[in-house]
């Protein structure tokens, strides 16, 4: 499949913080043709290892997503909801949702508090009334609707970080005979504080670590924070989000990577935001962490969008980053 395929049939199954066991089956089955070992540890993280006799490179993309926890159903049909990982009212308001059990419906607001008072706590998902439902207090629910192209950009739902677990298996797919000992692994937790990447990173104890992640894309009118990154300005290498300060080692391994190979790309600073790197960097002594970013808009929405020749740099800079053996 190519990414967009990949990342439709990631959509179809569903990840949202703490209920990732499914869509980890379904990266099980795509990646076991490509692996030498595919496993899942204790906290649910699923690891894809292409052995070699080099240091160890731990590539991670998280495949949780943010969502929605029923916490109340009232007579009437109407479900109040706690926000699983980091959502704004503004930006979920009128979103389609559907819940593990198909249950469809739209998230809505109260009227009386107004736009400048909104919180989360006036939220609740409308499934359509009064008639008898399966949901339940516990049950996610998550954004849906159908994945589009226009002028090519893709529009989607969770393309983070979809799109980051799509380009780590189109990475693995292409590995032949690597120089480093390669770890893909899929995490989870990540929406929740980088749960899933620190116990992995503990086991695993890579000498590098690359997370693959989307990023704040800020070309769009008048944002309220300012950075290099755009669409269409080819894979972000991380230097710096509120987790992390990318070390030099995996800046300079991804550069030379770049420029070797006359890869598009750009520089991420990410100031509102933490990823995997984070937490994989403090993990027992420290671990050198870096990350390949997607640049995206409208991150944790129901209508976030990457350029499609973006993803494509990301995965051909993984790719090298990954058969490039490792200066430690």
């Amino acid at each position: 499949m190519n990414l967009i395929q990949y990342i439709e049939s990631f959509l179809r199954v569903g990840s949202v913080s703490g209920d990732e066991a499914a869509l980890g089956r379904v990266l099980a089955e795509a990646a076991r043709p490509y692996a030498d070992e595919v496993y899942t540890d204790t906290l649910g993280n699923l690891i894809a290892r292409k052995k070699a006799d080099g240091p160890k490179l731990m590539l991670c993309a998280h495949m949780d997503t943010v969502g929605f926890l029923a916490t109340h159903i009232d007579k009437e049909g109407f479900v109040r909801f706690a926000a699983v990982g980091g959502l704004c009212p503004l930006d979920i308001a009128g979103a389609p949702v559907v819940f593990t059990d198909g249950t469809r419906g739209v998230v809505r607001f109260e009227e009386k508090p107004g736009l400048k008072d909104l919180k989360l706590s006036h939220g609740y998902i409308d499934i359509g009334g009064s008639a008898p439902s399966s949901v339940k207090t516990g049950d996610r629910a998550r954004f849906c609707g159908q994945p589009f192209q226009t002028n090519g950009r893709l529009v989607s739902p969770y393309l983070d970080n979809y799109a980051g677990c799509a380009i780590l298996l189109e990475t693995l797919a292409r590995m032949k005979d690597p120089q480093n000992d390669l770890w893909f692994v899929f995490t989870v937790q990540e929406e929740v504080g980088l749960r899933g990447a620190r116990t992995a990173a503990f086991a695993i104890e890579p000498d590098l670590s690359l997370a693959v992640d989307v990023t704040d894309a800020l070309d769009v009118p008048e944002p309220k924070l300012k950075n290099e990154c755009r669409l269409g300005g080819g894979a972000a290498i991380k230097l710096m989000d509120s987790s992390v300060l990318c070390h030099p080692l995996a800046v300079k391994h991804l550069e030379q990577c770049a420029r070797d190979g006359g890869i598009p790309h750009q520089y991420e600073i990410l100031e509102d935001g933490g990823t995997d790197a984070g937490a994989v960097s403090l993990s027992r002594g420290g671990v050198p962490s870096g990350g390949v970013s997607i640049p995206t808009r409208y991150i944790h929405t129901a209508y976030e969008m990457a350029d499609i020749s973006d993803m494509a740099s990301c995965v051909a800079l993984l790719c090298a980053a990954a058969q490039l053996g490792l200066a430690i």
